[in-house]
């Protein structure tokens, strides 16, 4: 966030607009837009004003955000009404303003969302409804939130948002899912568009639009649930992957919290880390993968499993750590010997942040019972055994079993911010 410029002498009034456009308004919201100086908007919303409002009319420049504290600098001495789409404090412009103004410097004047006209449409509780924003955003993230039966709304980027939808759903299973598209909500020219996902053949209609999906799996969809320990058939790897009875040890002992950051170090397929940003939105994760290859099929399986936001490093760590923001958690799932890396993490790791560390080689394993001496935490070792056909009985395959080491960095420590660091 850039630093707030100095209080404007008039609060900035923001006003909620819809596709009804001026008709649509409370009086309350007429009258800051008749009073306004200057109106700031996209050039769609101010189209939609009358003549009587006379304020000089300047429109978002793109990108948005970076402009937000040039323009109300340039126009701080006179009386600022800025346009949102619906609601403004929901994936709205409101956000951005309250950050450089804070919220006393504001006057919001909030008009229906297009989630709130989209489930009076179609009948839908509002609190029981699972909203994702695909604007600005890959489509991707819209697979973490498939599973059967849910109701999604889903926030369009333009046109063809419909189309990429339809096609990711099929991709991911989840071909029978029913789509209905619902344009210019609450204006005159309201439209609704109806289908199924695998039989989507639509053409793009107006770029105002909000999907309703309702997710329906196809009989040979991998189901993937909300917990820790997706099957091992989920990822594409080479054999470098935390198996998934490992993985969800591992991540009960990272104990993902929201906005938490993760560092997942030596990467493999990714799985440790693709694990904690499903646990919730906010979560955020750094995976250290020093082979190319593995990085970029660590890129792969985050796209298909719904978190593109995971942010790969390729190259050797602890040199690689080197600029990254302070974790809030560390995982080590391979190179514990690289001389300095276990050091470099405890130092980075902020007080009170969890460090977990898995190997399966006695050379590592030395190293780990010489760090519980130190620091304390808990040691362990986890086995696990698969049941096999032998001959015309079954029996037991052992894994190779795997020694966990977990500790919490005492509050008092001092943390090196890596993010500080950079020279």
């Amino acid at each position: 966030m850039s630093p707030s410029p100095a209080p404007l002498p008039h609060l900035v009034s923001v006003v909620g607009i819809g596709a009804d456009g001026w008709p649509g308004l409370s009086g309350t919201a007429r009258e800051a837009l008749r009073a306004a100086e200057v109106l700031i908007g996209g050039a769609r919303q101010l189209d939609l004003l009358p003549p009587e409002c006379a304020g000089a009319r300047v429109g978002w420049p793109s990108p948005l955000r970076p402009a937000v504290p040039r323009l109300l600098a340039e126009h701080g001495e006179r009386r600022i009404a800025v346009l949102a789409s619906g609601d403004p404090m929901f994936y709205g412009i409101g956000r951005a303003l309250a950050e450089e103004l804070g919220p006393e410097g504001l006057h919001v004047l909030p008009h229906p969302s297009s989630v709130s006209y989209a489930c009076a449409r179609l009948g839908w509780p509002l609190e029981d409804t699972e909203v994702v924003t695909l604007v600005g955003r890959p489509a991707a993230r819209l697979a973490a939130s498939l599973h059967e039966g849910r109701r999604l709304l889903v926030l369009s980027a333009d046109a063809g948002t419909p189309a990429a939808v339809a096609a990711l759903l099929t991709s991911h299973g989840f071909g029978p899912s029913r789509l209905r598209v619902l344009e210019q909500l609450g204006g005159e020219d309201e439209r609704h568009v109806d289908g199924i996902a695998a039989e989507w053949a639509h053409p793009p209609g107006d770029r105002l639009n909000v999907i309703a999906i309702t997710c329906r799996a196809s009989a040979d969809a991998l189901r993937l649930g909300t917990v820790p320990g997706l099957p091992d058939e989920a990822y594409e790897h080479d054999g470098q992957l935390t198996k998934r009875h490992i993985r969800a040890a591992t991540l009960g002992a990272l104990a993902p919290a929201p906005g938490e950051l993760l560092w997942d170090v030596g990467g493999g397929s990714g799985s440790i880390a693709i694990e904690w940003l499903r646990a919730h939105p906010s979560c955020r994760a750094v995976s250290v993968e020093r082979d190319p290859v593995r990085a970029e099929r660590i890129t792969r399986n985050a796209d298909r499993l719904g978190v593109p936001a995971l942010q790969v490093v390729t190259g050797p760590a602890p040199a690689s750590l080197a600029g990254l923001e302070a974790p809030d958690a560390v995982f080590i799932g391979g190179g514990l010997t690289a001389p300095g890396l276990l050091d470099a993490c405890w130092e980075a790791l902020r007080p009170g942040g969890r460090l977990v560390a898995n190997t399966v080689t006695l050379e590592s394993e030395a190293l780990l019972a010489e760090r519980h001496k130190a620091h304390g935490g808990e040691l362990v070792r986890l086995a696990v055994a698969h049941a096999v056909p032998v001959g015309g009985f079954t029996g037991w395959r052992q894994a190779m079993p795997v020694t966990q080491w977990s500790v919490t960095k005492p509050s008092d420590s001092g943390a090196r911010s890596y993010k500080g660091d950079r020279s």
